[in-house]
């Protein structure tokens, strides 16, 4: 009983230190989405030029997403006509380039990851994107798309066909700050977080179990602590396989990442396991659905190999430029909670949600959930186009 309150009490610390800005982030995130409609980002993607990709990471950096979310998201652009190499560049972004995750790090990690998880996130799309140019041949990239066409639910599909932005006409500032808007921004924000609740928490439970139960002699001797160069040559290959085992996605995977951090594997691991969201087992059996056997085994070797080249590249480069934080100042949250700003900007942030979360709950929120794992097509008219902001017919939008 002892040990299950002690890893209780870590995923609590966790929980308290990381909760106003996950509000923040997928607040922020809420407004661009409310403003950026996905048949404008379907436009954007359509060819795999460096230009197209740059703009593929920065709409999918907005386009705050789950992991099960994006993966159906950049399904569907891809049948509407967006480049697939295009539509994995969007999705990569839209878990691992995005404001929540990279403030969660800071907050539990340090800056320095942070700045890591940004600068190798378009450094594994450059490197994916070389990859799919010498080796996807238009044969099974056919095969991928028949096969998509085919519509096979995965997971969250109905959340991935919803467009929750303000439909309305006028200047950016005016449909901004428009009550349309307020609806929009508390449809995506909810939608959001109940996209990413499960693997949130998750992680956290994971996280405070290993955390307590696995002593840290058995990570320093699986990361080859004792041998420098060694550990930064493992770390980020055996980063992205901790993931695949461990079932946990998008931002739900950090506190876990902390555990591992602090038993001891390397910096550019650390990168490359975060980025490994995409890959876990649940998301690989999606993506055979999607796309087909053969077209799943290439993603998970080409996505595998970018995320390691973009764990040694941050590794080498910011241990050459000394940025790379200390192991021994490593240490999980264990402060609780306490009058401290942390609360206080808890209490502010919350305070925001529950004002967003009353404004979903009076504009036909509970409907959209209930078609959240809906059918890729089940919000589609007859010819294509889904309905406005991603409600069901007879849904009020003030």
């Amino acid at each position: 009983m002892h040990a299950v309150l002690h890893a209780l009490s870590i995923t609590g610390s966790m929980t308290w230190e990381i909760t106003w800005a996950l509000v923040l982030g997928f607040a922020l995130s809420a407004v661009v989405q409310a403003v950026v409609r996905k048949s404008t980002v379907v436009r954007a993607l359509g060819d795999d030029r460096p230009r197209t990709l740059v703009l593929a990471a920065g709409l999918g950096a907005a386009s705050s997403s789950c992991s099960y979310a994006a993966v159906a998201l950049a399904r569907s652009l891809f049948r509407k006509g967006a480049n697939f190499t295009a539509a994995m560049a969007f999705e990569i972004a839209s878990t691992n380039l995005v404001i929540e995750l990279g403030v969660i790090l800071a907050l539990l990690m340090g800056w320095q990851f942070t700045a890591a998880e940004f600068i190798g996130g378009p450094i594994m799309i450059v490197v994916l994107a070389a990859l799919f140019r010498l080796l996807l041949r238009d044969r099974l990239l056919r095969e991928a798309r028949d096969q998509a066409e085919r519509g096979l639910v995965g997971s969250m599909e109905g959340h991935a066909a919803m467009d929750m932005s303000v439909q309305r006409q006028g200047r950016f500032w005016q449909r901004l700050l428009s009550r349309e808007a307020f609806t929009s921004v508390s449809h995506v924000f909810v939608m959001e977080w109940a996209a990413i609740l499960r693997d949130l928490v998750g992680g956290l439970l994971i996280a405070g179990a290993i955390a307590a139960w696995v002593p840290d002699s058995f990570w320093r001797a699986f990361f080859f602590t004792g041998h420098p160069l060694a550990a930064k040559l493992w770390g980020p290959l055996i980063g992205p396989l901790v993931a695949i085992a461990s079932f946990v996605c998008s931002i739900g995977n950090v506190p876990l990442a902390v555990v591992l951090w602090k038993g001891g594997i390397s910096f550019g691991g650390v990168v490359a396991f975060v980025y490994a969201d995409l890959l876990i087992i649940p998301i690989l059996s999606i993506y055979r659905k999607y796309y087909g056997p053969t077209m799943t085994g290439f993603l998970l070797a080409t996505f595998y190999a970018a995320m390691a080249v973009a764990g040694y590249v941050v590794e080498f480069a910011f241990g050459g430029l000394g940025l790379v934080p200390d192991h021994s100042r490593a240490k999980l949250p264990m402060e609780g909670v306490s009058w401290n700003y942390t609360t206080w900007l808890n209490i502010a942030f919350l305070a925001l949600a529950a004002a967003l979360l009353v404004r979903f709950l009076r504009t036909g929120g509970p409907a959209m959930l209930r078609m959240m794992s809906g059918s890729p097509d089940g919000h589609a008219h007859g010819d294509g186009h889904q309905h406005q902001s991603g409600r069901p017919r007879g849904l009020p939008r003030h």
